[in-house]
């Protein structure tokens, strides 16, 4: 069939197997040209079929030569519809890693459930014995808790008052206000409870007691700050809240890891296009002002380059016994994005933005293309008017 993006608001319904593998390929293309890495043995990526979990496998694998474990939900094509764009992700990194001599599996299920974490539990103990890294990189809308079978959702809300400012509509350029409803207080819980680090923690729990987790081992969960314009609709509002958890979550295991020489972190990245960052108002328009600045300063960075930094100058760095983190415990690859005259050439030009003068003022154009790569569309060299197969299956996958 002859696949185009076809999209619903901040998401795209199709994806495109030929690109999602040239993007994956990419990552990975620019990994191998850099430095290897003495970093983990087995790896294990909790939300590893995209963003900054894909690229951790990549940087993991094909950086320090890792075997590693993938776990994310399945997507495989049905009825008429395209497999999603992590399980094309997922394909391209389990052939690429084969075809590497790596060992790799892909665990697919419900990262939340019970069941999903016995099956990479047994997977572990059966194919590596242990693992000495473990990324959690979950974001989504939805949970059930599985102690208590209660369902909860998140939401992207202010705290305590309305909040209004810029927002874009990246498919046309148009700039508009949006204002914003407060959370309630059942709201702000749920979003603790879907984004916070219970189920990190629930994950670190099942591998000890499964005897899966090396000593030594190394966890990394992922968090935003952001600038003071975005601080109502992200650090200050609900999903702030759920941050907070995170990070209590991540000083907690810290010091239940610290006896056997582990660690656990939270990392501060910088604004990046993801499928979630597309979901918040506001931050489209700021991460394409962010954008603009950046590329200009030659400091821009993807997901792929925010990972290959923080394995090779602050987790695996030759000092590496001495993680540089801020007063809160946490790693900061934020730094370049929260420079001051960033930070002052971004406000800048936020004070002038509008509909008309947006594509002169702002990265739009290359925030839009990066939102369809994330679904293989739009990526130099992929002949969007052939027919490929839909039907991609994926190696090693349990």
């Amino acid at each position: 069939m002859i696949i185009k993006p076809r999209t619903r608001g901040f998401i795209c319904t199709t994806a495109h197997p030929q690109g999602c593998a040239e993007q994956v390929q990419r990552q990975i293309d620019y990994v191998q040209a850099r430095p290897g890495i003495q970093g983990p043995r087995n790896a294990l990526v909790i939300g590893a079929s995209t963003g900054y979990g894909l690229a951790a496998r990549i940087v993991a694998a094909f950086g320090a030569r890792a075997n590693t474990v993938g776990v994310y939900r399945p997507g495989e094509r049905s009825g008429g519809r395209t497999a999603s764009a992590g399980w094309y992700n997922s394909a391209a990194f389990e052939q690429a890693a084969l075809e590497a001599g790596l060992k790799s599996f892909s665990v697919t299920g419900d990262a939340f459930a019970d069941e999903t974490k016995a099956k990479a539990v047994d997977l572990i103990r059966k194919e590596l014995g242990q693992v000495d890294l473990v990324i959690y990189s979950v974001a989504t809308a939805r949970r059930t808790n599985p102690r208590t079978g209660e369902p909860s959702t998140s939401v992207l809300k202010p705290i305590g008052q309305p909040y209004t400012n810029k927002t874009v509509n990246f498919h046309d350029g148009e700039v508009s206000l949006v204002t914003l409803e407060p959370a309630t207080e059942e709201e702000i819980q749920g979003t603790v409870d879907v984004m916070g680090g219970d189920d990190w923690q629930m994950w670190i729990d099942a591998l000890r007691e499964g005897g899966v987790l090396a000593p030594d081992a190394t966890t990394v969960s992922y968090s935003y700050i952001g600038p003071e314009l975005t601080q109502a609709i992200y650090r200050q509002g609900s999903i702030g809240r759920a941050k907070d958890h995170l990070e209590a979550t991540a000083k907690r295991l810290h010091e239940q890891l610290a006896a056997g020489g582990g660690r656990a972190y939270v990392t501060v990245g910088k604004a990046l296009v993801t499928q979630s960052s597309s979901a918040i108002p506001v931050v489209p328009l700021y991460i394409s002002a962010l954008y603009k600045v950046m590329k200009e300063k030659g400091i821009h960075e993807g997901c792929i380059e925010q990972m290959y930094r923080l394995f090779a100058d602050r987790l695996y760095s030759a000092s590496a016994d001495s993680v540089p983190v801020d007063e809160e415990g946490r790693i900061r690859i934020d730094d370049w994005e929260m420079r001051a005259d960033v930070q002052r050439e971004v406000a800048d030009i936020w004070s002038r933005i509008e509909t008309a003068n947006i594509y002169e003022l702002t990265d739009l154009a290359g925030y839009r293309r990066e939102f369809f790569q994330l679904f293989g569309f739009e990526t130099d060299g992929v002949d969007y008017e052939a027919d490929v197969d839909p039907n991609v299956g994926v190696p090693n996958v349990v």
